[in-house]
């Protein structure tokens, strides 16, 4: 387990804002949003999620850990894929209720579980009044269905 623990956030809004100290305002269910960019470029790579262990064992062992809401579990980043998050920065905004860390990728450099670099591999186009997705991301790295053994 995560050896570090949080103070609670200043009700100051002065101190919260300009202090020194990393005080994190988890939400109702324990959660603070994570926005990931690669380090080298600023690609955004994903949002996620993560609870106070999670941001501990990240700040520890200076890569990337997050709570998966879907799954209900404390998850490593990169583990089954080989693509660890390295973290090079972590920040975190004015009132401190979200975090953003840049990143280096290992392994094929992909992000997203279908394979891609980044998450946000679709955009939203509007064709002919109709609002539909477009691929501009690429194609995969590497297959997910052998990395996972089944599609996620």
């Amino acid at each position: 387990m995560a050896d570090i623990v949080f103070s609670p956030p200043s009700s100051e809004k002065a101190v919260l804002e300009e202090g020194t100290a990393f005080s994190p305002r988890f939400d109702a269910a324990g959660l603070i949003t994570a926005v990931v960019t690669d380090a080298g470029d600023g690609m955004l790579l994903m949002v996620a999620h993560m609870n106070a262990e999670a941001l501990a064992l990240t700040l520890r062992t200076g890569i990337a850990h997050y709570w998966s809401r879907s799954r209900n579990s404390l998850w490593k980043k990169g583990e089954t894929s080989g693509n660890l998050q390295h973290v090079v920065t972590l920040r975190t905004d004015c009132d401190q209720d979200a975090i953003w860390l840049s990143v280096d990728v290992a392994g094929d450099h992909a992000t997203c579980h279908t394979g891609r670099r980044s998450c946000f591999y679709r955009k939203v186009v509007e064709d002919d009044g109709a609002t539909r997705l477009e691929n501009d991301g690429g194609e995969p790295v590497f297959d997910p269905a052998t990395v996972y053994g089944k599609s996620k």
